[in-house]
């Protein structure tokens, strides 16, 4: 017998035959691939033509800016003739998209989740979830990042297109004549002793902390010396927020806002308590901040970085688009700047610290070196021979940090952002990081993070020479071979 359909099922048949491709054809697509070009650039430096890195959109622009709603799509296009990779510094990618791949010599795969290198003419899909903040990124293979491969890298908060502000992207490099490769042979040679000429290392200071190991030709403000600074129009009495970026490989600032009353918002991309900025903040390497204030209703207004230890300088000027009286930067600080330090650091407060719990396990952390040998190592051992920092999924995490070299070491967790919980031994609620400084002569600083990215993270010096000669380790989740 034939099976009777009635009018209302056989409606409902239909719709429901027609309705399934709608649907399959109005399926939300991801956004378009944003893509990245690596090649080389020509930029001036003292008159001179220098061929440095380029990071940046097909544009012809340096570095990357994303939407507070947008993923991280970005296909990464090597145009080089030789292999990079190029790590996302600030963002918590899945380890398989860090940037990272087999690092100075040793053998292929010690990171279970490290990529391949990008190879020449290649090219690398990355999508992930986007984390909001000045963050940058930088080249993770070799020495490549001394000849300025790094860039910013913005991602908006939410709050961001609400807010009547203008940004404005400050980053901060060393520029050498010398190949990096010559560089480091030098320090390895004891060239670090004083001798030689510009790209060797600095002399040594006796019982003080030792700073600038690397003598650098120039210091540069988005690509240029004070000898013709970026000259930023901005708009009468609107409303700044200065983004800055340490992306010099070897060398730390104190930032002088001059004039300027400002605010400090944030800090390695993650929002404090605001605070009233002192008259000059330390940055060490790896390091951001952001930092808010209402430009004045006319004239024209310097920013300088000062590199700790010495008087020289670099920077932008800030101008209303009236100011044409511009003032001359070309000359030395009038007296050299003190190694950068912790100052700033106990006064910040995040504004969202970690949620109060019992720690689950703690590491001691110590940072040695043989400065005449130019070793530079974690707990006794360079990166052939590491310990990893062994973390379970879901722990409360504290590393004790100490510092016995007479450097310090700006240390930097890829993966995670934790928050400076103590300064030599005394508790803190400070801010949330992702670079850390340990001054020199048995500095210490506590940090505090939940275990919440499985797989094995660089934990490192971001003084490039430092982490060159084995300052780094691996933090490596339990389950991970």
């Amino acid at each position: 017998m034939p099976k009777i359909i009635r009018r209302r099922q056989l409606l409902t048949t239909t719709a429901a035959a027609v309705l399934v491709p709608a649907v399959a054809r109005t399926q939300p697509q991801p956004p378009p691939m944003r893509e990245l070009i690596v090649d080389r650039r020509t930029i001036s430096v003292g008159n001179r033509p220098a061929t440095v890195y380029r990071l940046g959109t097909t544009d012809g622009a340096t570095g990357l800016a994303l939407n507070h709603d947008e993923r991280f799509r970005v296909r990464v296009r090597n145009r080089l003739e030789e292999p990079t990779i190029v790590h996302w510094h600030g963002q918590t990618p899945p380890a398989g998209q860090d940037g990272v791949a087999d690092m100075h010599g040793a053998a292929p795969n010690v990171l279970t989740q490290a990529e391949a290198l990008i190879p020449p003419r290649g090219e690398r899909d990355y999508d992930f979830a986007a984390r909001p903040g000045t963050h940058w990124m930088h080249s993770h293979h070799g020495l490549q990042e001394q000849r300025l491969f790094g860039a910013p890298l913005i991602v908006r908060d939410a709050d961001a297109a609400r807010r009547d502000e203008q940004d404005v992207v400050l980053l901060l490099q060393d520029f050498s004549w010398r190949d990096p490769k010559d560089i480091l042979a030098g320090l390895d040679g004891g060239g670090h002793m004083g001798h030689g000429g510009p790209g060797m290392a600095m002399p040594r200071n006796g019982g003080a902390a030792d700073l600038n190991d690397v003598l650098y030709d120039a210091f540069l403000a988005n690509d240029r010396t004070l000898a013709d600074p970026q000259i930023v129009r901005v708009e009468r009495g609107v409303r700044v927020r200065l983004r800055v970026i340490n992306a010099a490989s070897a060398t730390q600032f104190w930032l002088d806002l001059g004039a300027l009353e400002a605010t400090i918002l944030a800090t390695d991309g993650n929002p404090i308590i605001p605070i009233t900025a002192p008259p000059a903040i330390s940055l060490a390497i790896g390091q951001r901040l952001d930092i808010s204030f209402r430009m004045p209703w006319s004239g024209a207004f310097p920013v300088l970085a000062q590199v700790e230890g010495t008087t020289k300088r670099a920077g932008i000027i800030l101008a209303t688009g009236d100011a044409t009286l511009l003032p001359s930067l070309n000359q030395p600080a009038p007296r050299a700047q003190s190694p950068i330090d912790l100052s700033i650091e106990r006064r910040m407060t995040a504004q969202t610290p970690l949620t109060p719990r019992a720690e689950d396990v703690r590491h001691a952390v110590t940072l040695d070196g043989n400065m005449m040998r130019y070793q530079w190592g974690i707990n006794g051992r360079l990166w052939a021979d590491r310990q990893p920092l062994a973390v379970r999924l879901g722990q409360r995490v504290v590393l004790d940090l100490v510092n016995q070299t007479p450097m310090s070491h700006p240390m930097h967790l890829h993966g995670h952002h934790f928050q400076v919980v103590g300064i030599n031994g005394a508790k803190i609620s400070g801010p949330m990081r992702d670079t850390v400084l340990v001054p020199a002569h048995g500095g210490r600083v506590s940090i505090a993070f939940d275990a919440d990215n499985p797989g094995k993270w660089l934990f490192h010096c971001h003084n490039l020479y430092h982490m060159a000669s084995g300052m780094m380790t691996e933090l490596a989740y339990s389950g991970t071979a």
